[in-house]
């Protein structure tokens, strides 16, 4: 009975320390997250969004760079949340940029209604 008791014991002891030491285990290197962070930087200043969107395009960098050095540090699940936080707002800025770049082309498009307008009322007078 005192036998069972300690293999009991035992073998609670042995899988709670599994379990913790599996709960602190940091994962896997997130390198498909950087990447996606890296293309999708990229694919914002192809966008123009270091003229139109330069702080969210910053803050993409400076994560990824914070996720390098979390890589370092072992640090694998905290790496790839940031990563995934860098590829979202380098999409935004992205995104953000396209759309001022839309919006100045309709502006120009209606100045340049507005002087059509403007040139055939003084040709009707």
């Amino acid at each position: 009975m005192i036998r069972q008791t300690y293999y009991l014991r035992l073998a609670l002891a042995l899988g709670l320390s599994t379990m913790l030491a599996a709960c602190a285990s940091s994962g896997k290197i997130p390198t498909e997250d950087k990447t996606a962070a890296e293309n999708a930087i990229q694919q914002a200043e192809s966008s123009d969004a270091r003229d139109f969107e330069p702080v969210l395009l910053n803050r993409a960098q400076n994560k990824v760079a914070d996720a390098e050095q979390l890589i370092k540090d072992e640090k694998f699940n905290e790496a790839g949340d940031l990563l995934q936080q860098a590829t979202v707002d380098a999409q935004l800025a992205a995104a953000r940029s396209e759309t001022a770049k839309a919006r100045k082309a309709v502006e120009e498009i209606n100045a340049n209604i507005e002087q059509l307008r403007q040139r055939l009322n003084q040709a009707q007078q």
